[in-house]
């Protein structure tokens, strides 16, 4: 059985950094793209980040640009999301999903076939 268990969410103030690991079990996702979304109570889950297998390609949601970092450790078959200078704004439930249905780090949540269970992550003012 496929699982990937979150770490790291919590409470951090305005300014503050965290960092997010997503570990998978049941299944070697190193050949493939894994990504992270994020979602807002009543919205919509939303795209933050993707990396390709290799991690030479990486993609990211425009406005996270600069603050946010994704990266892979295929032995470990982890991902992890590295949040710098997070903002209330960046308070959500993070998610981190992997992908056996394209090559590319894909933004599209359609093209994920695994999800984890989500991991808090709250930005005080």
């Amino acid at each position: 059985q496929v699982q990937l268990v979150e770490s790291g969410g919590g409470l951090v103030q305005a300014g503050g950094s965290l960092r997010l690991s997503c570990a998978a079990s049941g299944h070697t996702f190193s050949n493939y793209p894994m990504g992270w979304f994020r979602q807002i109570p009543g919205k919509e889950r939303e795209f933050v980040a993707a990396i390709s297998w290799s991690q030479t390609t990486t993609s990211y949601r425009d406005s996270l640009k600069g603050r946010f970092t994704i990266s892979r450790d295929n032995a470990k078959n982890t991902v992890y999301l590295q949040m710098n200078s997070l903002k209330p704004g960046d308070t959500a439930v993070y998610y981190c999903a992997a992908t056996q249905r394209t090559s590319n780090p894909s933004p599209f949540r359609y093209e994920y076939d695994y999800w984890g269970q989500g991991t808090q992550v709250t930005v005080s003012s």
